[in-house]
């Protein structure tokens, strides 16, 4: 049977620390699938299309990668999808104490689903979505931050 896991996230926007994890998962498990998140709650800068679209051109040369979308329970996608794992990247002891807080949700709601935790590349310790907006909006660089192609929909999104 294939080993499939679910990288959930609102990659709003889609980060090379992202892209980190996402790689490393993909050599661990059969498919990989990242799951963009609609999350109601949030103003997102990028719709999930926009999102969905952005990820599919970053991972495209992933084979094992496949991108979608989400809204409700992440462990009912999970399920669906037939998924065993969950897949979440932490950067530091802040991340860990609200993922362990979702992870042991998700083991409750189905106790068949395991979270795996990696730990950021070191370089990518500091780095957020939130962050990346917050230069790219001031229009200082943010290539060594985002894919190419993230950057260009960023000045597009801060043109004023």
């Amino acid at each position: 049977m294939a080993s499939i896991a679910v990288c959930p996230g609102s990659f709003d926007p889609v980060t090379l620390g992202h892209l980190d994890i996402i790689k490393r998962g993909s050599k661990v498990f059969d498919k990989v699938i990242v799951a963009v998140l609609n999350n109601r709650s949030k103003q997102p800068l990028f719709t999930v299309e926009e999102r969905i679209e952005l990820l599919r051109e970053t991972t495209r040369d992933i084979p094992n990668v496949e991108v979608d979308n989400f809204n409700g329970l992440l462990i009912d996608y999970v399920k669906e999808k037939n998924a065993s794992a969950i897949i979440k990247g932490l950067r530091a002891v802040s991340d860990f104490e609200y993922e362990l807080q979702m992870a042991s949700i998700n083991r409750k709601l189905d106790e068949n689903v395991e979270t795996f935790f990696m730990m950021t590349n070191n370089k990518y310790s500091y780095l957020s979505s939130s962050i990346v907006k917050e230069i790219a909006k001031y229009d200082a660089p943010v290539g060594d931050l985002v894919p190419d192609v993230v950057e260009e929909a960023l000045k597009k999104k801060y043109i004023k």
